[in-house]
């Protein structure tokens, strides 16, 4: 079998990093390319990172988030109320193995959604699949699985992101119907799964929005506990821009 047939067998097979690794080898003089071994091990380390990174770009892609945010963008100020540590500590991504909540508030602008995203990014750079809803499409998705009757469908996928990110809550009413789905939610990742909530609300104030004692009760008590709070401050960075 000759080069170009080879070459061509690992396109079929859709080997694309080894595939370009090898035809980067072919490219060479003959005296500088890899043999045996050391020719092998290249071609297999190029496909294992050609996966990584289609992998890194599928959970990209699928988890929708909101801004191209990345964990470098991140602006850390003693005047925003987010130091260096805090955000270093959180791109390790411990909360997502101790399935704790991320409760990021703050005024309009301070950059709750574009955290948030960041913090999206990186979980997929390691790997861990993500989902963003505004929760204006949440409750639209709500609405539309209980008049299509596949509400039980869309819980069932919502519980299995292992990081599911709601953006602006408190910003429109809840009715008693969204409100219980929505607990549900939140009960199915409790403990298990991470989620990350940003809110111009205080937490302190998110009982009082959601106007029904028990199911207040129980979605905040899930919620707080085991939390990591930040609590952005300052002017809006967007007329600051």
């Amino acid at each position: 079998m000759n080069t170009q047939q080879t070459l061509e067998q690992m396109q079929e097979l859709k080997l694309k990093g080894m595939a370009e690794c090898y035809e980067t080898q072919l490219s060479m003089p003959v005296d500088q390319q890899l043999e045996g071994h050391e020719l092998i091990a290249q071609l297999l380390a190029a496909e294992k990172l050609q996966r990584g990174n289609d992998r890194m770009d599928y959970l990209l892609k699928n988890a929708r988030l909101r801004f191209d945010a990345t964990p470098e963008s991140i602006i850390c100020k003693p005047e925003r109320n987010l130091s260096k540590t805090t955000w270093n500590l959180l791109q390790e991504g411990r909360y997502l193995q101790d399935a704790s909540p991320v409760l990021i508030t703050g005024p309009t602008g301070t950059g709750k959604s574009w955290l948030a995203c960041a913090l999206g990014y990186q979980a997929c750079m390691m790997g861990v699949r993500t989902k963003y809803y505004s929760m204006h499409r949440l409750i639209e998705s709500i609405l539309m699985a209980k008049t299509e009757g596949s509400y039980v469908k869309l819980l069932n996928h919502m519980e299995k992101i292992p990081l599911l990110i709601l953006d602006d809550f408190g910003l429109q009413n809840l009715n008693k119907q969204t409100k219980l789905a929505l607990l549900q939610i939140i009960e199915d990742r409790y403990a298990k799964k991470s989620i990350i909530i940003t809110a111009q609300l205080p937490v302190a104030e998110w009982h009082e929005y959601l106007s029904e004692p028990a199911i207040g009760d129980a979605l905040c008590d899930r919620l707080t506990a085991k939390s990591i709070r930040i609590e952005l401050k300052g002017p809006s960075m967007r007329r600051t821009k």
